[in-house]
């Protein structure tokens, strides 16, 4: 069953998403039962100017991003000049990580392969609290707040958090060039996050997992490229185990596929 509404869909804080329609997809519903999990499904069509939602109460609920914040860091980092390019080498600070694979310096390629969280961190110091407070500000992703502390990994343990409208809505105009980035800082970070291309449609996306404290979340999000268009997609589901965990992307890709998007 869809649910179609006319007018703005307001996301309840510094931003509007602008859709003259939203539609409620109920049908959307048997991927995330099926496999046990509750959650939610955003993507947005700009040239169609629809919104489609599966779950839209939970969908303007903010949650902290988790790993899905790596595409800002990336961005931020890249942009300001706090790492090179690509390939220089970022240490991991020393510190016992609950992966053992984060324990050793790489380059933001194999680093965002392996969602090394203890790299990204030190990105982050790198770029400093202020330029990481200014860009957050900038990018009006989320409720915008790093941590007063910079060793604090303010996207794990708060305070930054983000709805997955929300993440839809930065999304959409940082691939619109509407996110104060240079263009090849996006191109950089697009061969980061590019998930699979066939027959001229590629997806870029970034998994996150809010595992540690509270309210378990998992994230997958990104966006499609197909015949010159982007649609930016965000979905999020509470999770309990690592089974769990590894039906994030297979639900958004059915969503996707169900929709017309891939």
């Amino acid at each position: 069953m869809r649910a179609i509404f006319g007018g703005l869909f307001f996301l309840f804080t510094t931003t509007l998403l602008l859709a003259q329609k939203v539609v409620e997809e109920q049908g959307l519903k048997t991927f995330f039962t099926q496999r046990g999990l509750d959650g939610c499904f955003v993507v947005l069509d700009p040239q169609k100017d629809v919104l489609h939602v599966y779950n839209p109460e939970r969908a303007k609920v903010r949650f902290r991003p988790a790993s899905t914040f790596k595409i800002p860091n990336a961005l931020i980092g890249l942009d300001v000049g706090a790492v090179q390019d690509l390939d220089e080498i970022l240490p991991y600070g020393g510190t016992k990580e609950w992966m053992k694979t984060w324990e050793k310096d790489m380059n933001l390629r194999d680093a965002m392969k392996i969602s090394n969280v203890a790299v990204f961190h030190q990105l982050a110091k790198r770029i400093g609290l202020e330029r990481m407070q200014d860009r957050l500000t900038a990018f009006q992703y989320g409720n915008a707040l790093a941590s007063k502390d910079i060793e604090i990994r303010f996207w794990l343990d708060g305070p930054l958090e983000i709805s997955a409208l929300e993440q839809v809505d930065f999304l959409h105009r940082l691939v619109s060039g509407k996110v104060p980035v240079k263009a090849e800082t996006l191109e950089s970070v697009k061969t980061l996050i590019q998930y699979d291309k066939k027959s001229g449609v590629a997806i870029y996306g970034k998994t996150g997992w809010l595992g540690s404290k509270g309210t378990q979340v998992g994230w997958w999000v990104g966006w499609v490229e197909k015949e010159g268009q982007s649609y930016p997609f965000a979905l999020n589901a509470r999770i309990k185990s690592l089974e769990d965990a590894k039906h994030r992307i297979p639900i958004a890709l059915d969503c996707l596929q169900k929709l017309g998007y891939w």
